[in-house]
This record gives C-alpha cells, structure tokens and sequence, in this order.
C-alpha cells in the first residue's frame, strides 16, 4: 500500500502518522502543501494532526486552500482513502470533504489525555480490526474538537452507520460525542483522537494498531 502524508507549516504528529504507517507495512512519501499533486498510485492520503498555519484564520481553514489539498479532493473522489486525524478532521470539514463543523471546546480548555472510546461500527476498511462496541483507549489533544452539524444530517449519519468512534463520556461538547466519522462512501474518515499515538507499548497503549494493520491489509488484499 502506498501512502502519502501531508506536512503543513504547523503540522506536528506527521512523522507519527508516517511511522505509525510504515509499522503497519506502508510506503510512505511525506507531501510538501505546497505540491500541486499526490505521489502516482498513491492509496491513502493522511492528514496529520497539529497546528497548521497556527490556527490564525480557523482550525484547518487556512490549510484547506493549500494546492495540494486540491489534489486530496481529487483523489478522494476517485474513491482513494483519506484518513485525517485532529487537525487534519477539521481540514477535511473545512474542504467539505466530511460534514459539520469542529468548534471550540465546550470548556474552552485545551484537551490532552487518554480517553475512552466506542467503536461504533466495524464496517469501514479503517474499522474491521474491532468489533462494534469495542471499547478502546486513544489519547486526544486538542481546543477545537467540538463536532457541530445540524439535525438532518446528523440523523443522516446515524441513518448511514458513518459514526465510527464516539466518546464513552462527555469529553468537549461534540454532537451526540461523536469523535469520528465517515464519508457517504466509507472511504475518508475524520477523527478527533490520535490512533497513531497509541501503535507501540511505549506509547502506553496499542489501541491504535488495529486501524493501520487493517486499513493497510485490506488495501493491499484489494
């Protein structure tokens, strides 16, 4: 499977991503923002967590209108993968790649600590390694985490099974404490939490391995 990483000014968890990847058996390039376009026959493209431009504008915003995020719409409409974690959730929302909107904190405090989650369904190619109500543990960072969208679609992603992740307990505010979704085809996921945070037993859990072994295998078995 060959996967990219894109590196914004700001970004800060891509070298996890790259070697959260390569642990699962990837090749990984790393893409400059700046690019105009993704490596040929790429699979996945990640999109790291950080502080990408600062947050100056809104969180993601400003990465959004970045050339090669062109490039990730694009590859996303072919049906290739996505996976954006944190920051890259809300460049995702912010490229309308997923729906809704990531807010500030409902406390209005930076987040950063191991949280337990649900595994709300296994019928995703990033989500075949759990089961569905799996409880899991994955570390979390960050000030605007607060999934926001409006009742219709929110009924419509209940309706779809494009919840994938939900906090156990109320954590920033999110909708209905979702942490992670899908797109209508099941092939870009947004998430709030860090599994590439969580792939070693140093890290102090491997929660996270299950979702790069299996996204990698199926992909590679395809």
């Amino acid at each position: 499977m060959r996967a990219a990483v894109v590196v914004f000014p700001g970004s800060n968890c891509d070298r996890d991503m790259a070697v959260a990847l390569r642990a699962a058996g990837a090749d990984v390039t790393m893409v400059w923002h700046k690019d105009a376009s993704l490596p040929d026959a790429v699979d996945l493209v990640a999109i790291p967590g950080g502080f990408s431009f600062g947050d100056y504008l809104r969180c993601g915003a400003i990465a959004a209108q970045s050339p090669i995020c062109r490039a990730v719409v694009a590859h996303a409409g072919r049906g290739g993968y996505v996976l954006g974690v944190c920051n890259g959730f809300q460049v995702l929302t912010e490229t309308g790649l997923l729906p809704g909107a990531l807010m500030r904190n409902s406390g209005l405090k930076f987040i950063c600590k191991t949280v337990d989650l649900v595994v709300e369904t296994a019928n995703t190619a990033f989500t075949s390694g759990y089961q569905a109500g799996q409880g899991i543990r994955l570390p979390v960072a960050h000030h605007d985490g607060n999934y926001t969208v409006d009742p219709a679609t929110l009924a419509r992603l209940q309706d779809e099974d494009r919840i994938v992740f939900r906090y156990a307990q109320p954590l920033n505010g999110s909708v209905a404490d979702i942490a992670g979704l899908v797109s209508d085809n099941r092939r870009v996921l947004g998430m709030m939490p860090h599994p590439e945070r969580a792939v070693d037993a140093g890290h102090g859990g491997t929660d996270g391995q299950a979702l790069f072994r299996e996204l990698v295998g199926q992909v590679v078995a395809a």
